[in-house]
């Protein structure tokens, strides 16, 4: 068996399985006589023959490299089809860019839920970093703040991001059709030449057709007529597709609809397909896939249904490089499948929107959850009977509710003053506003390592975190120290090549047994 396992492993040669299904043996060398059955040229050459064995199945090279669309790593000039996504306010780091760029692999900055300010300084240092490899950025729909989602943009365009993943899209907004229309341009051959290139991470069949398809006509004349893109450009974008690659996210961390990848990933590639179709584009967008990819096996099964690419979250969120804290990374460690929750969202509060977040260890769920069925069930805190707001105090805010709100007014009237207004005339709204000063700040607190927060911690995270502690349980990537965003990027990669070919042999008819068809965790050589 070591012999088998060692050539599924060196995955850059290929190997053969000769011999039959009682006595099989392998071979990483030799020559092979083809012969055609029932006749053909020469005579027929049988097993029997001095030196020559039946070949039953060949296990081609497939070294990480290969895995995923060719175009994908041409165009993005990285190695695998593997991207680091992400995770937000910072937790998908410089520090995490940086290292996924120095190691030739594609990583996003978390810019959700930060101030434009912490994003520009991201920008320059991960420029600074990495001026010559491939980075990007994110960009969060910001329904309730669509100011900051402009002045993200403008931030994108001044300084050159031409890389941007679009999640968390309830619909196009004309900020996200800005930053994909300007510098539009065509080349001397007639093709439409992109400069600002987008993935779009999304979930849903509505909101994916239409980062499939061209900008809408009519946010793009406003936008002309704006002055924030030319005629030209706006005739440009109506030619292609909003996006380049779509990432169908299922079941996931933070923003999530829960949805199984096996369904999703077919789904989308189908309705790329029925609209690339219809446009008749040059070049249709690809589709890549996110949510519960944690282990080999889930890695392989996103290429095995086609994804173009596959996106990591919550396992990067245990990494070293990520801009959270050693309490988090433990907590994270010691994660199971089924430690995580949906619970209400803080940018997305009034509208019922949910977050999964890592529920042992942490009340912040149970907490939210209360928060948001006040909301739903009075019109004011005011109203709210005094002993709930008492346990408010007292268990959540950690002060009385006025303070909470001096606390919050504070907040808005740097960050969004018309937030402060509209509370001014509605209660209720003053009152949503106060309760998710204490979801943002949950985050936070986790992200920092609060020690008198821990039981409101705030962890973005799905099952898959608990997945990959399962396949990582008694080696060298069960500690936390050891966790490295490459060195889980080269595993995952590593063994979904292996469990590729295990695939390919297991079509030939060749039995693998289970001890071979496994991929243990390891460390880089340095």
């Amino acid at each position: 068996m070591e012999a088998a396992n060692a050539a599924l492993e060196r995955l850059d040669a290929p190997f053969f399985v000769v011999g039959d299904e009682d006595n099989p043996a392998f071979a990483d060398r030799g020559e092979a006589l083809l012969t055609l059955p029932g006749g053909g040229s020469g005579d027929a050459v049988t097993p029997e023959e001095p030196g020559l064995a039946q070949l039953w199945a060949i296990a081609p090279a497939m070294p990480p490299e290969r895995l995923g669309d060719a175009s994908f790593r041409r165009d993005y000039g990285v190695r695998y089809a593997y991207v680091a996504g992400e995770m937000a306010n910072g937790i998908a780091s410089v520090e995490l860019v940086l290292a996924m760029a120095r190691a030739g692999l594609l990583g996003f900055f978390g810019a959700a839920g930060l101030e434009p300010g912490q994003i520009e300084s991201a920008i320059r240092r991960i420029h600074d970093g990495a001026p010559e490899s491939q980075t990007g950025f994110n960009l969060i729909h910001s329904p309730h703040d669509p100011a900051l989602e402009n002045a993200t943009v403008d931030l994108y365009l001044r300084h050159s991001v031409d890389v941007v993943c679009a999640s968390a899209y309830l619909g196009l907004t004309p900020a996200v059709v800005r930053y994909r229309a300007t510098d539009l341009k065509r080349d001397p051959n007639g093709r439409v030449v992109v400069a600002n290139r987008l993935i779009a991470k999304v979930s849903r069949a509505e909101v994916a057709r239409r980062f499939l398809s061209p900008a809408p006509e009519n946010m793009l004349r406003d936008l002309v007529v704006a002055g924030q893109i030319t005629s030209e450009e706006a005739a440009l974008a109506a030619e292609i597709p909003m996006c380049d690659d779509l990432t169908a996210e299922a079941d996931s961390g933070g923003h999530t609809d829960n949805r199984p990848a096996i369904l999703l990933i077919p789904a989308m590639i189908a309705l790329r397909d029925e609209i690339a179709a219809a446009q008749g584009y040059a070049v249709s967008p690809r589709v890549g896939a996110a949510g519960g990819l944690a282990t080999p096996t889930s890695v392989a099964a996103a290429f095995a249904m086609g994804a173009a690419y596959v996106v990591t979250g919550s396992v990067n969120q245990a990494c070293r490089e990520a801009g959270t804290s050693d309490a988090v990374r433990a907590m994270l460690a010691d994660a199971q499948p089924a430690d995580v929750v949906m619970a209400p969202a803080a940018d997305m509060f009034e509208m019922g929107v949910q977050v999964q977040v890592l529920k042992r260890g942490t009340l912040f769920a149970v907490r939210a959850k209360k928060l948001y069925e006040l909301y739903r069930a009075y019109d004011r805190i005011e109203s709210i009977p005094a002993g709930e707001r008492q346990k408010l105090e007292t268990d959540i805010f950690k002060a009385p509710l006025s303070e909470a709100w001096a606390s919050t007014q504070a907040y808005f009237a740097k960050r969004d003053p018309v937030q402060l207004e509209r509370a001014a005339k509605d209660p209720r709204h003053l009152m949503a506003l106060v309760f998710r000063s204490y979801l943002g700040q949950s985050s936070k607190w986790a992200n920092a390592g609060e020690p008198t927060r821990r039981a409101d911690y705030q962890i973005w995270c799905g099952p898959a975190m608990g997945a990959f502690n399962d396949w990582t349980r008694g080696g060298p990537l069960a500690l936390p120290e050891n966790r490295e965003v490459v060195t889980i990027a080269e595993n995952l990669m590593a063994g979904a090549a292996k469990l590729t070919r295990v695939g390919l042999l297991r079509a030939q008819g060749v039995r693998v047994s289970t001890a071979l068809a496994q991929y243990r965790p390891r460390l880089l050589s340095k």
